[in-house]
């Protein structure tokens, strides 16, 4: 009941995001057991720096990951020895975690903040809230600490011009001045959103009821057997898919109308008058040394 709440809510406030900013929110399996989807390699210690995987984030839609039944991991290779190993454990009467990662694309620029409620940390928020999880990344997460600030970081560069009609959302933003050539950072700096397609990987644990005999201790201190009998998921990574959208789904419309609250609170006050005195900013050749010596004369010129 508790993930019903959760879906119907994001269901609703999908409908807004998309209608009204053209939001896109796609979550999928990334990995059951050691089983990837995108392998770590030494080239590609993060799937944040693999080209295949950031095409995919920028096409997948929910309808493909629905093609993938029962895992949803949208490649049929990676699906079926997926499915194969979630097979393994329930034979054996036991359980198996994985990982599902999640794209939002066309999120407004400049929604959380820079401190206590980063956008980074409200989805980490949320996530972590969903039933068995242990786990959360953002960007190129944990695999991003094992390359150079070189290749890490994000220049700068300026961003292409977006058709109105792409997204077919009614509203009327501009399009940013400036996007990323690269995005380790996961579409969010500085707690705040960029722009650029957001994406996230949550890890949920294996399922602690399990058809094995585990032996156990009563509150009286005697000692016990657990076995669980009846029908019981060995794996829960496939029905978490649309819980992790649902829950992604709240933190953006949250945020989104934080900031514009933020801005019809600012629209009742005056404008703001310019209190310090502007002053130029010389570089170089003998003006430059003139101001510096006007600049190093005390109150009263000397």
């Amino acid at each position: 009941m508790v993930a019903l709440g959760r879906v119907a809510a994001g269901a609703i406030a999908e409908k807004y995001l998309r209608i009204a900013h053209g939001v896109e929110i796609v979550a999928f399996t990334a990995s059951i057991g050691n089983e990837f989807l995108f392998p770590p390699t030494p080239t590609h210690p993060s799937a944040s720096t693999n080209p295949e995987f950031l095409k995919m984030l920028d096409t997948i839609t929910r309808d493909t990951v629905d093609g993938f039944q029962p895992v949803r991991c949208p490649n049929e290779e990676a699906s079926t020895r997926m499915e194969n190993l979630i097979a393994d454990f329930r034979d054996r009467k036991d359980s198996i975690g994985g990982t599902v990662t999640c794209v939002i694309r066309n999120v407004p620029s400049g929604l959380g903040e820079p401190c206590f409620d980063k956008l980074e940390a409200m989805l980490a928020h949320s996530m972590l809230s969903i039933p068995a999880t242990k786990a959360f990344e953002i960007g190129s997460g944990f695999g991003g600490c094992q390359v150079p600030g070189s290749v890490h970081n994000d220049p700068f560069i300026k961003a292409p011009a977006v058709p109105p009609s792409q997204s077919g959302a009614a509203s009327t933003s501009s399009r940013p001045r400036l996007t990323t050539k690269t995005n380790n950072s996961g579409g969010i700096q500085g707690g705040i959103t960029n722009g650029a397609p957001i994406y996230f990987s949550v890890g949920f644990k294996p399922p602690a009821t399990i058809g094995q005999a585990q032996q156990t201790a009563t509150y009286d201190e005697s000692e016990g057997v657990l076995e669980a009998k009846g029908r019981h998921d060995p794996c829960v990574v496939p029905r978490a898919v649309p819980i992790v959208e649902a829950m992604a789904v709240l933190v953006i419309v949250d945020a989104l109308l934080a900031q514009q609250a933020r801005q019809s609170a600012r629209s009742l006050l005056p404008p703001l008058k310019q209190t310090l005195p502007a002053r130029e900013t010389v570089v170089g050749g003998e003006k430059a040394a003139e101001k510096a010596r006007e600049n190093s004369k005390g109150v009263n010129g000397v």
